[in-house]
């Protein structure tokens, strides 16, 4: 059974938590993160879009939640918390198990796609209203290059994931 593909959903089965699969969740997270942020910093503006500019949206969070939210703590959040550790362990953990028992085994390219979008759902429709912000960021140009954002970082998490587990 792949890592990337995770539960079995006969056994109800998860990845086990040991170094290789945290070694995985590090990886896969890093590069996702940077194609995140390659696209959303260098390719988008370039093309004459929006940039992206995620440790803000860290920084509201945190300062609505009365945390001290810098800049050292919006990147901390947004790249370490968030990219390398939160958005894989809910694909490893929860998306891809919950896909495979309802769905069953399918092409990974899809499920990562249908996960990056639920991460833009979550990020920009949620947090952002938590953080105070306008829902969806009134659904301006920083709205769409997030949601191609977090749709490349759901399928390059997983192509990585699926890459290594091929070695």
């Amino acid at each position: 059974m792949s890592l990337a593909t995770a539960a079995s959903p006969e056994t109800g089965s998860l990845p086990a938590l040991n170094a290789r699969t945290l070694g995985i969740l590090f990886v896969a997270g890093f590069f996702a993160s940077n194609a995140f942020d390659l696209w959303g910093q260098l390719v988008s503006p370039a093309l004459g879009f929006a940039n992206l500019s995620p440790h803000g949206l860290a920084k509201s969070l945190l300062g609505a939640l009365g945390l001290p939210n810098g800049d050292f703590a919006g990147y901390f959040m947004h790249f370490y918390l968030v990219g390398l550790i939160g958005y894989p362990v809910g694909w490893l953990f929860i998306f891809a198990p919950l896909w495979r028992a309802v769905i069953g085994p399918t092409h990974w390219l899809l499920p990562s796609a249908i996960y990056g979008f639920g991460l833009w759902v979550f990020a920009i429709g949620g947090i952002t209203a938590i953080a105070g912000l306008p829902f969806f960021l009134n659904f301006t140009g920083i709205t769409w290059v997030a949601l191609v954002g977090h749709v490349l970082y759901g399928i390059v998490l997983v192509a990585v994931m699926q890459k290594i587990q091929k070695t």
